[in-house]
């Protein structure tokens, strides 16, 4: 606000003539402070400050009661080898040239970022997770489920003995980000259990043998 001084004396000084009126501004900034704290306390209360994205990893439990120098059944999972750019995977449990399985010894697929490669794979081993989401979100659309129970029904089908199971191995030449892609890759099927561990020596020496960047 602003208000109109007027100053400087009239009278002729003698001549007859009239000086002319001068006029002062004083300008009142108490509404201007006023308007500038109801936008501050507006974008304080109104604001969302970004939160840190990261992602959960839900790792296999450890099993102490098997015999010394066995190591634990795998049933229902993919393992992921990584190397320089370069994606290979095998199914279930790893056999090696010295202990070979019902099969023989375990062979790598190769694999990619491509619509059929890692996606693919993971919605095909993955289905009984992502079916079980489809019906629960259907039920969430139409309200009938809260959203905590939603979350909380979804994670107990993660965790269920049918849900892939999802193992990641690298050598010395594997990139970030390859892994980090499969990483999304993983989070976009819903996979639950993630276990990022150790390659092992023999597992080394095949991926060797596969690989084009020998």
């Amino acid at each position: 606000m602003a208000d109109m001084g007027e100053g400087g004396g009239g009278g002729d000084h003698g001549k007859g003539k009239k000086r002319a009126k001068k006029s002062s501004t004083r300008v009142d900034m108490t509404p201007m402070v006023d308007l500038a704290f109801l936008l501050l306390t507006f974008f304080v209360l109104t604001s969302t400050f970004s939160k840190p994205k990261v992602m959960s990893l839900v790792y296999p439990a450890k099993v102490d009661d098997l015999p010394p120098g066995e190591r634990p059944k795998i049933n229902n999972a993919i393992t992921f080898l990584l190397s320089e750019d370069e994606i290979f995977y095998y199914v279930d449990q790893y056999y090696s040239k010295a202990n070979p399985g019902p099969n023989g010894p375990t062979k790598l697929l190769k694999t990619d970022f491509g619509p059929k490669g890692v996606r693919k794979l993971l919605a095909d081993g993955n289905s009984y997770v992502l079916e079980g989401k489809e019906k629960l979100k259907e039920k969430l659309d139409k309200k009938q489920l809260a959203d905590t129970t939603y979350l909380s029904m979804l994670s107990k089908l993660k965790q269920n003995k049918l849900a892939l199971k999802v193992l990641i191995k690298t050598d010395d030449k594997a990139t970030c980000k390859n892994f980090i892609d499969l990483i999304d890759e993983l989070k976009i099927a819903e996979i639950g259990v993630i276990a990022p561990v150790d390659i092992l020596g023999s597992e080394l020496e095949l991926l060797k043998e596969n690989s084009k960047n020998k």
